[in-house]
Order: C-alpha cells, then sequence, then structure tokens
C-alpha cells in the first residue's frame, strides 16, 4: 500500500479508516481459500473460546449488532461452518457450536489471524505494540 500524502488532514476518523481497510484487506486475503469472511472467522474464534453459547451473548462478546450477527450466522449454518442447537433449559433459545470442518481448521485459521497480526505490527517495536494496542483498546471501551 502506499504512503499517505503529506497534505493528507491530521483527521483521527480518516487515519483509523485506513488502517481498518489495510488490516481488513490483509486478512480477507488469507481467508480466501477458506471461503471464509473475516466476520465469519471472528464468530469461529469466539465459538472456539465459548463453545454452546446464544447467539445474543456471542454479539456482545464479539460487539456485533443482532441484525449483523443473524445473517452471518445462517450463512455460517448453511456452509457447514457451525450448529445451532435449542437450549434444554429453553427450547426457544438456540446455542451455538462449531462443526467438525469447523474444528478441523481451527489451527490453520487461527494461525492465519496471527500471520495478518504480525504483519500489521511489523515496524513497531515491542513497547509500541503493547502501547499501540492498549491505545485499541481504551478507544473502543471509551463511551
Amino acid at each position: 500500500m502506499s504512503k499517505l500524502p503529506d497534505d493528507v488532514p491530521d483527521c483521527m476518523v480518516f487515519l483509523l479508516g485506513k488502517a481498518y481497510q489495510k488490516a481488513h484487506a490483509d486478512f480477507k486475503k488469507r481467508l480466501a481459500p477458506y471461503e471464509l469472511t473475516n466476520i465469519q472467522h471472528l464468530v469461529l474464534e469466539g465459538l472456539w473460546y465459548r463453545p454452546g453459547v446464544t447467539a445474543a451473548a456471542l454479539g456482545k462478546m464479539l460487539i456485533l449488532d443482532k441484525a449483523t450477527l443473524s445473517g452471518v450466522l445462517e450463512r455460517m449454518v448453511q456452509a457447514d461452518w457451525i450448529t445451532k442447537r435449542p437450549d434444554p433449559d429453553d427450547a426457544r433459545i438456540q446455542l451455538l457450536d462449531t462443526t467438525k470442518k469447523a474444528m478441523g481448521l481451527k489451527e490453520l485459521l487461527i494461525e492465519e489471524r496471527q500471520k495478518t497480526n504480525h504483519e500489521i505490527l511489523k515496524g513497531f517495536s515491542m513497547e509500541e505494540k503493547l502501547l499501540f494496542k492498549q491505545m485499541i483498546r481504551d478507544l473502543i471501551e471509551t463511551e
């Protein structure tokens, strides 16, 4: 990706948007062979660490709204990445799990995410990486 022109305004919205576009595009390329989108990978990682969670709990954990998550989950069920099963305590509630297909690719897919993270942060010192991650978390948690 080319360097930003010198006359670009010092606008955090613009800069964060461009950083997001670059990171998103890099990860999208890595996921293409698996026919997964970035958000679908996010869902898988959420379910690998919290299997059997409800869609509402998953949405809260991943900071995704119900409308966005609903469509993603349906496509993932159709593509055999996840399953839905009734909650034994309340059949109205669906619990989400990953499939054998997803579990079989877990290590490879996590490695793809780690490679993307490494690529994004490769020019940073260890201290800069830690500071950058903390600043991003603080930005997300600020209301």
